[in-house]
């Protein structure tokens, strides 16, 4: 006959497995606090405004202002008006740099170029530089609005807030 011993849990067994258990309960609650706690609090992106003021019209010397290039802003004062181009080449979005030597833009990356414009005439770059809308605040100041785009390509050049007319 065989051996039918029962062999039960001890004590100490059973108060090690009851520990685990709730070690690993209480680090699930944990987790789980620290995941709602996460959700109440959202990321949040800080970026800088998207409408700023550049100055007053008659602070600008003709041709392309490049003080706000880090902002993504081109500012360019001809003898008839002032208007604000992207800083993003519309072939893949590198930065072209102003060559004022040779009066126009021109992309690193793959050798577009725009006139002071932001015609594009030569390279792969598919269209224009895009214009930002600029107005006269009321203290005089040009203000750019990077919000409101206007592309030549759709005829949006035209358009009074894609410019400040000179008289």
């Amino acid at each position: 006959m065989a051996d039918t011993t029962k062999e039960g849990v001890s004590r100490r067994g059973f108060l090690s497995w009851l520990g685990l258990a709730w070690t690993a309960f209480s680090a699930a609650m944990a987790a789980s606090g620290i995941a709602l706690a996460r959700f109440m609090f959202p990321n949040v992106l800080f970026e800088p405004p998207m409408s700023f003021k550049v100055g007053r019209p008659e602070e600008f010397a003709l041709g392309v202002d490049e003080r706000f290039k880090p902002q993504g802003v081109w500012i360019v004062k001809t003898t008839k008006e002032i208007f604000a181009l992207s800083t993003v080449c519309t072939h893949l979005g590198c930065t072209p740099n102003w060559l004022s030597a040779e009066q126009k833009f021109k992309c690193p990356c793959h050798g577009s170029g725009y006139y002071v414009s932001g015609v594009n005439f030569e390279g792969p770059t598919p269209r224009p530089l895009e214009r930002f809308a600029v107005f006269v605040a009321d203290d005089g100041q040009v203000v750019v609005d990077k919000n409101r785009i206007f592309q030549y390509e759709k005829g949006q050049w035209t358009d009074p807030q894609s410019h400040i007319l000179l008289s």
